[in-house]
């Protein structure tokens, strides 16, 4: 199972948002120029919710996926903490609302066959331990050993670590099965206070754990943030459809991607009855061609589907409200099979053990309350039936998330099975609008993703009543308004079997028209999340915030014809390559391979650092930390050494090895393995006088054997990519077009030419290239490449060059500068791919690089640049 467009995006804007924590320690300045360099000028300042921890949000709505996004940043997360302190234990604390949601985490987790846990098990070497509270507590395979060896995902309730309750309490009290974790630490400056060594709450704050919150939006109260806070974390990634005020989003998925990309049943349709009996009429009318639909996909080669209705019955608060146990009496007496039925409330659950996605599960009608609201998961349900009384705003806001999810993730050819639906008797149904807003909002989505149908208002004004306009006019299906409830006359709205019967010929029409909307609406809302080029996709939250600068009309034309060819790689199947088995090359799959073990194990150690240091926080201002490397006291450092060299050899080459290991961290995608063997061979190559000075100087030497490991690897990935490009397993597509919109951080403007209003920010020596180049007789446009969200030369480097050009000739330039004062130690491998672009890409492109005197070889030197330009 791979990600998404949208969940990849997710990701590299997590992996973003981290490289800006490391380049800008204070996390209000990294989340301002986060935003800002992506064009979003007034996004509300960094929260520190917790002191001195980076704390972001990622808002994906209902059936986005957020878990599997979530397993796949754990990664990134670690990487670069371990870029910080790379001796340290890679343990999550996985945080949820519910016992619910806490047993299908950690049955996903723990299931060898599940997508999140081979996705874990790919990012870590196979190594993953999956821990419940009570795993922990009794040190069930938890020892020092394990954590320090694999990935650790504790999965917690929120409620299990508040000391309000008995169960939250032992997590602060004295452990004996956790004295090992004492024992094997000198620090004991993260014991929380008045608490014991051992407790469960000092093992969890010595790991500086990073904490994933599901469903973040239920741990907001001064309570849960002590309690986050408590757990002493290095790092908190936020998950949820609605994130509060104070969240840090550093991500936003918009309901379109995902109906792009086949995960929810939307637009929802909201239907108007005018009583109980009408809906349930309907409703089970509309179940039954819902089926037929499903069993004539499945015919035609289709999954099996057995759409199923959930029932909203008021609560139990008089005699007068409808029951869920009155419900199912009628509708048995209704004539549906009584297996088919089922109640699910706070009290009752008639739904235990029984799996719905199951082909000889009978179950088409589920009756509830708002117990689904969260921790239930059956894609099979498209129906929410409402039975409150008419007299009420329909309430739907707690569980609409339940039917949005779509089926087996893609596309049906039937469009009914495609769509979502709630049926509502309300005199007051703008209100239950109202609440059904409320309802997509809940879910991670807005008013623009449902579409309205008042059959009660077509009745009313049938009988000459006097209506108003409807609470969203721009939604209205029929092109009829809503009713207010004071002109509604209508019979009892008690459920009553004869008069559901009575009905069918009324409501089998409606049911029709119905059917004949969901084809027209569906196909609507498809053809507009069809138009999505993610690349260009703004999400509308961030969209009116961003600066956006729109291409200009006289280039509009030109524009089209530039489409940026990028390198792609091909899955091979069974000895075939096939097109449609390509996908975007991220240089990370040129190493899956890589066997470091059999590199070059040479590394100079000349000219290192005299001192030894270890990692902290310095506080720089309120509630404000900066990563800082303090020196090792000289007796504890010489004690140490001491001791390790009066070891035997074999065990002193051990002891060593794992300290520089842990020096060196994960470096992803080479296996950990690897990195232990390559160590272990510097190591034998070391003259043995030099231990004592590798381990007087393990940090410095870690990094220099890291050095040379990326060294080494940045060879690699050029070696695999230009062997794939030589035998066709990499190849080039057709794949960026240029906006008709940029948000650039800073607006530029005054150099002709310009390809939109306003161009991003450029340093002396950029500009005065470009103003050369936008001089010349034969220049069309130029436009300034965006580094992260623009063109990317994606080969053994990610390359974002300066600037695309287009000449009178048809020739499309892809130009990088450099100033004489910059550094080139990565120039002579951007030339080279730059080349290589070129080359594949085929005559009509060009890469240059341009430096103002000196060079590398193969760039050009400015003068000549303009003079070869102006010749194209």
């Amino acid at each position: 199972m791979e990600l998404k467009s949208y969940q990849q995006t997710v990701i590299n804007d997590i992996e973003m948002f981290l490289d800006y924590s490391l380049r800008f320690p204070d996390l209000r300045i990294a989340f301002r120029e986060y935003w800002q360099d992506r064009g979003v000028a007034n996004q509300p300042d960094y929260q520190n919710i917790v002191a001195k921890v980076p704390h972001v949000c990622v808002k994906v709505p209902t059936a986005g996926g957020k878990t599997f996004i979530a397993a796949n940043a754990v990664r990134p997360i670690f990487d670069a903490l371990e870029s910080v302190n790379p001796n340290r234990a890679k343990v999550v604390i996985w945080l949820v609302p519910s016992l619910t949601i806490l047993d299908q985490t950690v049955k996903n987790f723990s299931d060898p066959t599940h997508p999140y846990r081979q996705k874990l098990q790919t990012h870590f070497n196979g190594r993953v331990g999956v821990y419940t509270k009570q795993d922990v507590l009794q040190g069930a395979d938890f020892s020092p050993d394990a954590v320090r060896d694999q990935l650790s995902i504790i999965v917690l309730s929120f409620d299990s670590l508040r000391t309000q309750n008995k169960e939250g309490r032992k997590v602060y009290q004295e452990n004996g099965y956790l004295a090992a974790f004492a024992a094997g630490t000198s620090r004991g400056d993260f014991l929380l206070e008045n608490t014991d060594e051992t407790a469960l709450i000092n093992v969890f704050r010595s790991f500086e754990p990073v904490l994933i919150v599901d469903e973040s939006h239920n741990a907001t109260s001064s309570l849960s943030v002590q309690m986050l806070s408590d757990l002493n974390p290095s790092f908190i990634l936020d998950l949820t459809a609605t994130p509060r005020e104070n969240s840090n989003i550093i991500s936003y998925v918009d309901a379109l991607q995902l109906k792009k990309q086949n995960m929810v049943k939307l637009p929802v349709i909201v239907n108007n009855f005018k009583d109980k009996n009408t809906v349930i009429s309907s409703a089970v009318q509309f179940q039954q061609k819902l089926e037929e639909a499903a069993l004539a996909e499945e015919a035609a080669g289709g999954k099996y589907i057995r759409p199923i209705v959930l029932f909203q019955a008021e609560p139990r608060t008089d005699d007068d409200n409808t029951t869920f146990e009155k419900i199912k009496e009628q509708l048995i007496e209704y004539g549906l099979p009584e297996a088919q039925i089922k109640i699910k409330t706070a009290d009752k659950n008639e739904l235990k053990d029984i799996d719905l996605m199951d082909r000889d599960c009978p179950v088409r009608y589920i009756i509830t309350v708002n117990a689904l609201k969260e921790g239930w998961d059956c894609p099979f349900a498209y129906v929410l039936a409402s039975l409150a009384n008419k007299s009420s705003a329909v309430d739907v806001e707690q569980i609409l998330g339940r039917i949005l999810r779509q089926p087996y993730v893609r596309t049906h050819s039937a469009p009914l099975l495609n769509t979502s639906y709630v049926f509502t008797a309300s005199a007051k149904f703008m209100e239950t609008l109202t609440n059904v807003v409320k309802g997509l909002n809940r879910a991670g989505f807005s008013k623009r993703d449902f579409r309205e149908q008042d059959f009660l208002a077509e009745a009313a004004e049938s009988q000459g009543a006097v209506s108003e306009p409807g609470l969203f006019p721009e939604f209205d299906i029929l092109g009829e308004n809503n009713i207010t409830e004071s002109v509604v006359a209508v019979d009892s709205d008690d459920i009553d079997v004869e008069t559901i019967k009575a009905v069918e010929p009324e409501t089998e029409k409606q049911v029709e028209e119905i059917i004949a909307k969901t084809i027209e609406e569906n196909a609507a809302y498809q053809q507009e999340a069809e138009s999505i080029i993610e690349s260009e996709f703004i999400p509308t939250e961030i969209r009116d915030k961003m600066n956006v600068q729109q291409m200009k009309e006289i280039f509009v034309e030109n524009a089209r014809i530039v489409v940026l060819p990028q390198f792609y790689i091909r899955i091979s199947n069974e000895g075939m390559f096939l097109d449609e088995d390509n996908y975007l090359l991220e240089n990370d799959e040129l190493l899956k391979d890589f066997k470091l073990s059999a590199g070059n194990a040479e590394v100079t150690f000349d000219n290192l650092d005299a001192e030894a240091y270890v990692v902290d926080l310095e506080k720089v201002a309120d509630e404000n930390y900066t990563p800082t490397f303090k020196k090792m006291k000289v007796e504890q450092q010489k004690r140490f050494i001491d001791f390790v060299m009066s070891l035997p050899d074999d065990t002193k080459i051990q002891q060593i090895k794992s300290r520089i290991c842990d020096r060196v961290g994960s470096m992803y995608p080479i296996a950990d393995e690897e990195i232990r063997k390559y160590v272990q061979r510097v190591l034998d190559n070391m003259p043995k006088d030099q231990l004592r000075d590798c381990l007087e100087r393990e940090f410095v030497y870690g990094q220099r054997i890291k050095e040379k490991i990326r060294e080494l690897g940045n060879e690699r990935k050029e070696q695999v990519f230009n062997d794939y490009l030589d035998v066709d397993k990499i190849t080039m597509k057709p794949s960026f077009t240029l906006s008709r919109s940029i948000f650039p951080r800073q607006n530029f403007g005054g150099i002709t030419k310009s390809l939109y209003a306003n161009e991003d920010s450029m340093n002396n020596f950029e500009l005065a290239v470009i103003n050369d180049i936008a001089n010349l007789e034969n220049i069309v446009f130029w436009h300034r490449n965006i580094e992260h969200s623009g063109f990317r030369i994606n080969g053994f480097v990610n390359h974002y060059p300066d600037f695309i050009v287009l000449t009178k000739g048809g020739k499309i330039l892809v130009i990088e500068t450099k100033g004489d004062d910059r550094d080139n130690s990565d120039s002579a491998r951007k030339i080279r791919l730059g080349e290589k672009w070129a080359s594949a890409a085929g005559n009509n492109f060009k890469y240059m690089m341009i430096f103002d005197n000196q060079g590398v070889p193969g760039a050009f030197r400015r003068d000549e640049a303009i003079a070869k330009i102006s010749q194209m």
